[in-house]
């Protein structure tokens, strides 16, 4: 039996956006190379935890849906993340949870409900040759992806598993339910203020932690727009410097940006501070229109928080059988 690769599913309907994603690229941001990876860490994370991965394989990003992916053999994978009316032959499949699929069965994805992003997951990760040290798919900059070249999924794509691969799993398991993020809420921010945060006015200030924020519909994984009152800075615009994941960048209109995954990797407009990685990972799955919070977070705090989510991820399942 060959050892390589073998095709798993085949794209028969392309969603809009639908890209492998692993932990990201590093190392390369000198060059003016973003890092792309998962923009929901969180979701990601545990859709491979589910299959017993190692931190950093692929899985499959899948925003807003519209995807169909039939399974040209049986497989076992494992869904997280968000509510995007995935269904198995028309019949419903909730997130959160490993299922299995018989070869010429439909893995279909409607449209969002509740949260953004989803994330598919299978044993060993999905394959694609990594470039720059990483199979992160970043469109803009062409590299990655199940293809080498960053690309979304097409039709007549196909999807490809490590060789030989595991047929059924014996049970179903799911990710724990004090684990699974609730959508409907609203979602509430932690920033780490920066250097620059002395520079807005103090009433900017007030603006900028005790007012809602409306995600803007002009949002991608390079950036999301928060609309609500206009901020103010004394300085304009700054020598350019690097951009951490989660930099809230002000330019002259006084709405926020929060830079994601697919930024550019320097930038001059002055800077609220940085969102978190997991409060990215919950404002990933904010849909258009939806209100945010922010809310001022110690940077130690941050850090033991960060540090808390990633115990469980050695590689092992850490769920719940049913």
């Amino acid at each position: 039996m060959s050892s390589g690769p073998v095709v798993a599913l085949d794209v028969i309907r392309a969603g809009p956006l639908a890209s492998l994603q692993d932990a990201g690229r590093f190392g390369v941001r000198h060059l003016g190379i973003t890092q792309g990876g998962a923009v929901d860490l969180h979701a990601w994370a545990w859709a491979n935890q589910l299959m017993g991965n190692a931190w950093g394989a692929a899985a499959l990003e899948v925003t807003f849906g519209g995807l169909q992916l039939q399974a040209s053999r049986d497989l076992t994978l494992a869904l997280c993340g968000a509510d995007l009316g995935a269904t198995i032959d028309g019949v419903a499949l909730l997130p959160w949870r490993t299922f299995q699929l018989a070869p010429g069965q439909v893995l279909g994805f409607a449209a969002p409900r509740l949260g953004m992003r989803a994330y598919l997951a299978v044993a060993g990760g999905f394959q694609a040759d990594p470039v720059l040290g990483s199979r992160a798919g970043v469109a803009r900059e062409a590299l990655g992806g199940h293809d080498g070249e960053g690309r979304q999924l097409a039709v007549g794509d196909a999807l490809r598993v490590k060789a030989p691969v595991c047929s059924w799993a014996p049970s179903v398991l799911e990710v724990p339910p004090e684990q699974r993020p609730d959508y409907r809420q609203q979602a509430v921010l932690g920033l780490v203020p920066g250097a620059q945060i002395g520079a807005f006015s103090g009433r900017s200030l007030f603006d900028a932690f005790n007012a809602e924020w409306t995600v803007d519909s002009r949002s991608d994984r390079m950036g999301i727009r928060l609309a609500g009152p206009v901020l103010t800075s004394g300085v304009g615009n700054l020598v350019s410097e690097g951009i951490a994941l989660g930099a809230v960048q002000v330019p002259p209109d006084g709405q926020p940006i929060v830079l994601l995954n697919d930024r550019q990797t320097i930038g001059g407009y002055p800077r609220l501070g940085t969102l978190t990685p997991l409060a990215c990972s919950r404002l990933a799955q904010c849909q258009p229109g939806q209100a945010v919070i922010l809310r001022p977070q110690p940077l130690g705090r941050a850090q033991a928080e960060y540090l808390t989510f990633r115990k469980p991820f050695s590689g092992s399942p850490s769920a719940i059988q049913s």
